[in-house]
């Protein structure tokens, strides 16, 4: 029987579990190739016949890889990497990297007065509303964060104030160490009271009421701008 295109999820002892449920194991003189290069499984895959490797991640299902004929993943690598050789290649690659390099600083730009505007601090506050919206942007809007604010679902006004309080759940509050009973809903039922009270702390610098130093904003921040010191001394290169 010919092998047919399939989706499976990894087994026990090297097998596989087919769609059906069913014990599956690739054919003789089948190589795995590992996901991470879209370019050679797209070449791959064009060629025939293979099997895609799923595997559940918390509520997102990711593809590990592909299995497919060793001869077939073997020519599709040398031309893959024949033409990745090539000047050409290499100059559009470039010219892209560049691309996205712009693209990303004017997101940044944008994305950091997006949330000074959501912020909105009183006058005496101003320094610390610039503190909190480097803190955040550095935080939320890294390629491949995962963050909300990477979703081009909903608004950057919208994707600045829920990534504001995304990262105030994480520094201000006791988030990270709560025990939340496995009840459906109960989490973001949290997540909302949480939310609750960030909201609540931001109306006292919005006021411009003072605030003490043992404010949980205040010490988030400072905590904030010491690692960013660390981090960028130590990426200086040595003299």
């Amino acid at each position: 029987m010919e092998p047919e295109n399939k989706i499976v999820k990894p087994g026990l002892n090297g097998t596989f579990i087919g769609e059906n449920g069913e014990q599956v194991s690739p054919p003789a003189g089948w190589a795995f190739l590992a996901a991470g290069d879209a370019g050679l499984t797209r070449k791959v895959t064009a060629q025939g016949i293979f099997w895609r490797v799923q595997a559940q991640m918390g509520r997102r299902t990711i593809s590990k890889g592909i299995w497919a004929p060793g001869e077939t993943i073997a020519v599709a690598r040398q031309e893959v990497e024949a033409v990745r050789s090539t000047t050409a290649y290499q100059n559009k690659l470039a010219s892209d990297r560049q691309r996205r390099g712009k693209k990303q600083a004017e997101y940044e730009k944008e994305f950091c007065l997006e949330v000074r505007t959501f912020l909105a601090f009183a006058p005496r506050h101003q320094e610390l509303e610039e503190k909190m919206a480097e803190a955040v942007t550095v935080h939320a809007v890294p390629v491949g964060s995962g963050t909300v604010a990477r979703t081009a679902m909903i608004p950057v006004e919208e994707r600045a104030a829920k990534a504001v309080i995304a990262w105030m759940r994480h520094q201000t509050t006791a988030y990270e160490a709560m025990q939340i009973p496995r009840i459906k809903g109960k989490r973001r039922e949290i997540r909302r009271m949480l939310a609750d009270r960030s909201v609540e702390l931001l109306k006292a610098y919005r006021e411009g009421v003072e605030t003490s130093t043992d404010c949980p904003l205040r010490q988030a921040l400072e905590k904030s701008t010491l690692n960013h010191v660390f981090y960028s001394k130590k990426d200086l290169p040595l003299l």
